[in-house]
C-alpha cells in the first residue's frame, strides 16, 4: 500500500534536504516561527482577509427571532444570530432569489441545479476549506455534493449532500465575509489533551486547520484521508521528518515508480510517544480526490497547500488527528473576535 510503504522514507532520508526554493521562502518560515508580535505584524493583512471579525460578520446577518439556541459544532448560538427562514442577511447570499427559495423551504438544490446562488454557496465552501475541485461554477455536481456533505458533518446536520434550508442557515452563521477565508465560529482549539498543537486534522469533514505558534488560525485546507479498510488513525502525532521536493520525488520513484505520487512535499509522522505511525502528510497527484476517503492512511493535500504546511511546521511539532471537532481531547472551540 502506498502510504504503508512510505513509512520507511524517513529512515532512508538522513536529514531534511533544503532546496534553493525553500531558501527563497525562508522569510515566510521565519515569520511563522517568530514571537507573537512579529508573527502578527508579518501576517496582519493575510489574517485580516482569512478570518473576518465576528462582529463584522454578525452585523451583516444578525436578526432577532427569539431566545432559543441553535447548536453548531460545540457552540450554542443564540437565534439572534441566526437568520430568519426565507430572509437571507449574509452578504454572500442576500439578494439571490434562488437562495431565498431554499431558505424558505420552497426548494432544495441538488442534481440538475444551477445558478448564481449556488455559485455563491460553492465559493463560501471553498473559502472555508472544503474541497471543490471543479471550482465555483454554479452547477451542482458530485464535487458540490461532496463539499456539502463535508460541511454538513461539520455543522452537525444530516449528511445528504443537498442544499436545503437547514444547510443554508448553518452557512449563514459560519461562512466568512465576502473576500475572507476561514470562519469566525466553531474553530477547533489549538490544544489536544492540554498540549498545544500546530495542526488539527478533522477526518470526517476532510479539513486541515493550521495554527501559528501563538495559536492563531493561519488557514484551512481540504484533505483526503484513509478508506474504511485502511483508515487514518486519530490521536496525537508529531512531525518526525520533512522531505523537500527532490527527496519526495525520489521516494515516489523508488517506492512506486512514480515521481509525483506524493506530490511536492512529505512530512513523516510518529505517535507522540515516538512510535512509528506509518502515516504522513503529503501532496497528491490526484487533486480531484480531495475531500474523500481514498488513501491508505496518509493525509493528502493539494500541492500548493502542502508547501505551506511544510514551510510552517518543524520537526517535533504536534498534530492532532480527530474524527470530528467534537473530540473530547480538543479544548473549547474558538470564536474569533
Amino acid at each position: 500500500m502506498q502510504e504503508e510503504r512510505a513509512r520507511d522514507i524517513a529512515t532512508s532520508t538522513a536529514a531534511t534536504v533544503v532546496t534553493q526554493e525553500e531558501a527563497r521562502r525562508a522569510s515566510r518560515v521565519t515569520a511563522l516561527a517568530a514571537p507573537a508580535a512579529q508573527v502578527d505584524a508579518a501576517r496582519a493583512s493575510r489574517v485580516t482577509a482569512l478570518v473576518a471579525p465576528a462582529t463584522q460578520v454578525d452585523a451583516a446577518r444578525a436578526v432577532t427571532v427569539g431566545t432559543a439556541t441553535e447548536t453548531v459544532p460545540g457552540i450554542a448560538l443564540s437565534r439572534a444570530a441566526v437568520p430568519v427562514a426565507g430572509g437571507l442577511e449574509h452578504p454572500r447570499f442576500a439578494g439571490s432569489p434562488q437562495l431565498a427559495d431554499v431558505a424558505s423551504g420552497a426548494t432544495v438544490l441538488g442534481t440538475g441545479s444551477k445558478g448564481d446562488g449556488l455559485r455563491s454557496v460553492q465559493g463560501a465552501l471553498m473559502d472555508m476549506g472544503f474541497a471543490l475541485y471543479g471550482g465555483a461554477d454554479g452547477r451542482y455536481g458530485p464535487d458540490t455534493a461532496r463539499a456539502l456533505r463535508n460541511f454538513q458533518v461539520h455543522a452537525g446536520l444530516r449528511s445528504s449532500g443537498l442544499l436545503d434550508a437547514a444547510t443554508l442557515k448553518a452557512l449563514e452563521v459560519l461562512a466568512p465575509a465576502p473576500g475572507s477565508r476561514g470562519q469566525s465560529r466553531a474553530l477547533p482549539s489549538p490544544f489536544y489533551a492540554g498540549q498545544p498543537v500546530r495542526v488539527v486534522i478533522a477526518l470526517r469533514e476532510h479539513r486541515t486547520f493550521l495554527f501559528d505558534p501563538t495559536g492563531q488560525l493561519v488557514d484551512i485546507f481540504p484533505n483526503a484521508v484513509g478508506t474504511a479498510a485502511t483508515p487514518t488513525h486519530p490521536g496525537l502525532k508529531v512531525v518526525r521528518a520533512k522531505l523537500d521536493q527532490v527527496a519526495t520525488e525520489d521516494a515516489g520513484a523508488r517506492l512506486w515508480n512514480d515521481r509525483h505520487v506524493f506530490g511536492s512535499r512529505l512530512l513523516d509522522l510518529s505517535w507522540a510517544d515516538g512510535q512509528r505511525s506509518g502515516e504522513e502528510l503529503h501532496g497528491t497527484s490526484a487533486p480531484a480526490l480531495l475531500g474523500g476517503d481514498v488513501s491508505h492512511g496518509c493525509i493528502r493535500h493539494a500541492n500548493e497547500d502542502i508547501l505551506v504546511l511544510h514551510d510552517a511546521l518543524a520537526v517535533g511539532d504536534r498534530i492532532a488527528v480527530v474524527e470530528t471537532l467534537q473530540d473530547p481531547h480538543l479544548g473549547v472551540p474558538v470564536t474569533v473576535g
